[in-house]
């Protein structure tokens, strides 16, 4: 076998084994089965081929041929636009939309995971070169691990403490705990949400999670993953039945008011703390360097 067909082999394999490793159908079915999953599989099997070529050209000491990755870079680009412009036109017809921050990020997780199929497949392909296959399939697995923990990312339960709050009525105002969340007269509507409503408190752990759930897309992210996992109790054209989110903006507290289809506080808690920190909302004010000193 030529020595460069077991590099590119092997390094095609490794990428094609991590992008199968990070593409999974969740409950938010999302990609779509069967189709958007081909679409994904056969992304990953050309960023895999790219990375693991990448490698043989360089040792041909073909270097115009590096000028590929600024194609790929661009078809990638296009995935992530594509991507967003799909969940902006399906996001219409939700009755608890996802937002514009979360198909952001589910744009740019699918961008950045070519990127890693690229990496996963040229440092494979190069560990083969320098070591054997044993090296390069050794080298493929630790990236994959990389690849997954780079995309893990936070999640609510880091840096927010969660618990049930109540739900009641004064008059016609609606509150979890003592945070208003809207106003409703009407006597049905009343009913309904007493009977199907749950609520909870999220207090945050410190000005970064206070910052954080000021986001109005973080927010919304945290609703339609309740929504989509326990089902909503409302329809088209029943404005007084939407989930909803407010601040107490003396704390920082973030009030949830929630309508279930089931209504189970406990599964409503665990889905709230495995709710993703979107990228565009998360803030480090922590992190910042502020000194009396310092002029603007």
């Amino acid at each position: 076998m030529h020595k460069f067909t077991m590099i590119i082999l092997i390094g095609a394999l490794c990428g094609i084994a991590c992008r199968l490793y990070l593409l999974r159908t969740d409950y938010r079915q999302y990609p779509t089965y069967p189709h958007g999953v081909v679409i994904h599989i056969a992304l990953g099997v050309i960023a895999s081929g790219l990375g693991a070529m990448l490698v043989a050209t360089l040792l041909k000491k073909d270097y115009t041929a590096v000028t590929f990755l600024a194609l790929a870079a661009q078809q990638f680009r296009d995935v992530r636009n594509m991507e967003r412009q799909m969940l902006t036109n399906v996001d219409a017809l939700e009755l608890v939309p996802r937002g514009a921050t979360y198909i952001e990020g589910i744009a740019m997780a699918f961008e950045g995971r070519n990127y890693l199929v690229i990496g996963t497949a040229f440092f494979a392909a190069l560990a083969t070169h320098l070591f054997s296959f044993v090296g390069g399939v050794v080298v493929g697995l630790i990236c994959i691990w990389l690849s997954h923990w780079l995309m893990a990312g936070k999640t609510l339960e880091t840096m927010v403490n969660i618990r049930e709050g109540s739900v009641h009525f004064q008059g016609p105002n609606l509150f979890v705990d003592n945070v208003l969340i809207y106003n409703t007269g009407l006597k049905d509507s009343q009913e309904r949400i007493l009977k199907n409503g749950l609520g909870f408190i999220l207090e945050p752990k410190n000005a970064n999670g206070t910052v954080s759930l000021g986001n109005l897309g973080q927010r919304q992210a945290i609703l339609h993953d309740v929504s989509t996992i326990l089902g909503v109790y409302r329809d088209s054209g029943e404005p007084s039945l939407v989930p909803l989110s407010k601040r107490d903006l003396n704390t920082g507290r973030l009030a949830l008011f929630l309508l279930p289809m089931d209504k189970d506080p406990e599964k409503a808690q665990q889905i709230i703390k495995r709710v993703p920190v979107l990228e565009n909302s998360y803030r480090k004010p922590l992190k910042a360097e502020v000194r009396p000193d310092r002029q603007l």
